[in-house]
């Protein structure tokens, strides 16, 4: 995310300090109360998509000792230009502890629903979707009861692209998370420039074949406004993602990472994201979270 300010050209090389909008500024939280999730995950070498996408949520949930964990390490093999996650060279190999780590974390903090999200292993023989299994299984050997969501890349890749996808996600599917999220992130117009190496009718397909393999599973998606789109071209997002069953949404506000990532083109109004909110209800979505500071797993476990 953006700093509490943001730069951009002022002209002979200077930045200008452009001031976020009000709506978008909230404090990290008190360094006690991050403390516990953060030597939990430094002491075993995890990692978490609040810390390396700099989610701007992570003092709260942090505080309420709740954290989405990215498993597979902290590079990604694609280079989505609004993404703060570590791309642009080869990933580590996996580390074979770290299914049990992240078990070992759920269980010490105590967590009752968990996000397993990923950086896209493109690397990899199954895209990693064997991984997200095998971290389900460990955190239910130590903690049956917890619920966990995944938010999975789009498991695409290979000379037989589109079967082995389709075999990637039933393998996910068989494994019963609480919920399959999977996020087209922005507007069939701008998926070329913010998502390198995604499609959007791709990732519609993936929420289209959770609901195929198995219908009571709740599939999500989410979308980040500010990068150019229009409220029709959203509404119609929308509405694509009910046309393949996509049962909650999330709507949150672009926040630029760095100069090197893609400039916001509009900060969207806490107004406005209530009408967009009220909007995806009208619709059918059974789970809605719109707001400026909202992400793909923030409240994640209030289903």
């Amino acid at each position: 995310m953006e700093s509490l300010s943001q730069m951009r050209s002022g002209g002979a090389d200077r930045p200008e300090i452009v001031q976020l909008p009000e709506w978008l500024r909230r404090p990290i939280g008190r360094a006690s109360e991050l403390s516990a999730v953060q030597k939990i995950i430094k002491q075993r070498q995890i990692h978490t998509i609040c810390e390396e996408g700099r989610c701007p949520n992570r003092g709260e949930c942090y505080a309420q000792k709740t954290a989405s964990f990215l498993l597979m390490g902290p590079t990604c093999t694609r280079s989505c230009a609004f993404c703060q996650v570590d791309k642009g060279h080869a990933p580590m190999p996996l580390d074979p502890q770290e299914p049990q780590k992240v078990a070992e974390s759920v269980q010490l903090l105590g967590l009752q629903y968990v996000v397993l999200t990923s950086v896209a292993r493109d690397d990899l023989p199954d895209q990693g979707a064997g991984w997200f299994v095998a971290t389900m299984v460990a955190i239910r050997a130590v903690s049956p009861t917890t619920q966990i969501e995944l938010l999975t890349p789009d498991f695409w890749g290979g000379p037989q692209a589109e079967q082995q996808q389709r075999q990637r996600i039933a393998m996910v599917v068989t494994a019963k998370p609480a919920c399959f999220n999977h996020n087209v992130e922005t507007v069939e117009r701008l998926q070329d420039p913010v998502r390198r190496g995604a499609k959007y009718h791709r990732s519609l397909d993936v929420l289209r074949y959770v609901k195929e393999l198995d219908a009571a599973i709740p599939t999500k998606s989410g979308l980040m406004l500010g990068h150019g789109e229009t409220e029709d071209e959203l509404v119609k997002t929308m509405q694509d993602l009910r046309a393949v069953g996509c049962d909650r949404i999330t709507l949150g506000q672009y926040m630029r990472p760095s100069l090197a990532h893609l400039p916001v083109q509009r900060y969207w109004t806490p107004e406005e994201f209530d009408r967009l909110g009220d909007i995806a209800r009208d619709l059918g979505f059974s789970q809605v979270r719109s707001g400026p500071l909202v992400r793909s797993s923030y409240h994640a476990g209030e289903a």
